[in-house]
């Protein structure tokens, strides 16, 4: 029961935060603004309006008059110092998803019915049941109750939580002119990351942002390691679409391929990394006889010491492993055209290792046909290439091992 009610509460904050992704992508201006957590859960300006949105995710809840009551009363009690002048005027939009009991509300609601069921109350005190008016506790007649109509919007027939979704994902494809895959891991996951950030801001001013700023924020090459957006796919399934997107081919073409990665000294493994080694040399090697065009990738290991890696390499040659790494003899100088010389069956040559991250751009420029750069960084990416013939992909991980369940 608790953790279905985790799930439950878990699904509330993605709902109001894939909310204010819509209403920051549907904002007319680029100036425009929106609150994350303001007034209510949304606050949105505009050059002509403010507006107030309360968003509820109730999918196994019917819907009853008290669910919202108490949201239209704090309504009610900002529009009490707008009439008294200590707030601006804002509309205010109340949005809920409920399992059933849809037809018990019919709007637009008159004054007898917004003072019976949403203003009117029961509470004990002392032991006893007592009956309060929030309208005449905060002294407000007929007709600034009309007033405050006005200004009350109430939808509990918003999207279910899938559909919201959805149609995000269709608002971002239209935005970026991009795939399915490019719009959620990218574009969604980017701004899923930045809405969460601004919630959690103390001041209000600070979890305030213009539309062409949040569209600048998410628009990044980089795709990254975000744990609400791996909480909402699930790591079995977002390590399942990046393999799908990038790395599962019937036939695998013979390109230059760098992974490029870093590790952690502290945690460090060989074995782990020899594990991580032997799956790329496996899944992107052709060294066949009958292989036309042989190949094999190149490997850059950001952070390892380097007298590891040569302990390293000592190991994988002992075990028949074959690797090379651009240097011919003892004492030689990095020769990039020794690196790239072709992987065959008689030469074995299984992996090419990359000793020093000034090296990749050397190798890049002598290396004939088409290049690949995947990039596995921990907490922003250690290097950068901007040559448009390279494609240079870029996928913040939590962990090496990560990267075996990706590729």
């Amino acid at each position: 029961m608790a953790d279905r009610a985790a799930i439950d509460t878990i699904k509330g904050y993605f709902y109001q935060f894939d909310q204010s992704i819509s209403q920051l992508l549907t904002l007319t201006n680029d100036t425009d603004t929106i609150t994350v957590e303001g007034i209510e859960d949304i606050d949105i300006s505009t050059a002509t309006d403010e507006t107030a949105i309360q968003c509820k995710y109730y999918s196994k809840t019917e819907y009853n008059h008290s669910v919202i009551a108490e949201p239209i009363r704090l309504m009610l009690n900002h529009f009490a110092e707008y009439k008294n002048g200590n707030a601006r005027r804002i509309v205010y939009h109340l949005k809920g998803h409920y399992k059933s009991g849809h037809h018990k509300l019919i709007t637009p609601i008159d004054l007898a019915f917004l003072k019976t069921h949403f203003l009117t109350y029961t509470r004990t005190v002392k032991k006893v049941k007592t009956t309060f008016e929030h309208h005449t506790e905060l002294g407000l007649n007929d007709t600034i109750l009309k007033e405050f109509l006005t200004v009350l919007v109430i939808d509990i027939n918003a999207d279910d939580f899938e559909s919201q979704f959805k149609n995000l994902i269709s608002n971002i494809k239209t935005q970026y002119s991009c795939s399915d895959f490019t719009a959620e891991h990218f574009y969604y996951n980017n701004a899923l990351r930045v809405i969460k950030e601004l919630s959690i801001k103390k001041h209000a001013k600070s979890r305030t942002i213009r539309k062409v700023d949040f569209l600048n924020l998410i628009d990044t090459s980089q795709l990254l390691f975000n744990e609400w957006f791996i909480e909402r796919k699930g790591k079995k399934t977002h390590f399942s679409n990046l393999r799908k997107e990038y790395f599962t081919s019937l036939n695998v073409s013979p390109f230059n391929r760098l992974f490029v990665f870093e590790v952690t000294p502290s945690i460090y493994s060989r074995s782990d990394l020899k594990e991580l080694l032997f799956i790329i040399s496996k899944k992107w090697s052709k060294l066949t006889k009958r292989e036309p065009r042989p190949f094999c990738p190149y490997v850059y290991i950001h952070n390892i010491d380097n007298k590891e890696l040569i302990e390293l390499k000592k190991e994988l040659a002992s075990e028949e492993f074959i690797c090379i790494d651009g240097y011919d003899f003892n004492g030689a100088d990095f020769n990039p055209l020794s690196i790239t010389k072709k992987a065959d069956h008689t030469n074995q040559i299984k992996l090419k290792f990359i000793n020093e991250l000034g090296f990749i751009d050397d190798i890049l420029k002598v290396a004939k046909g088409t290049k690949y750069v995947y990039q596995f960084y921990l907490q922003k990416p250690f290097y950068e290439n901007n040559e448009p013939s390279i494609k240079h992909i870029k996928i913040q991980i939590g962990n090496m091992e990560n990267i075996k369940n990706i590729i």
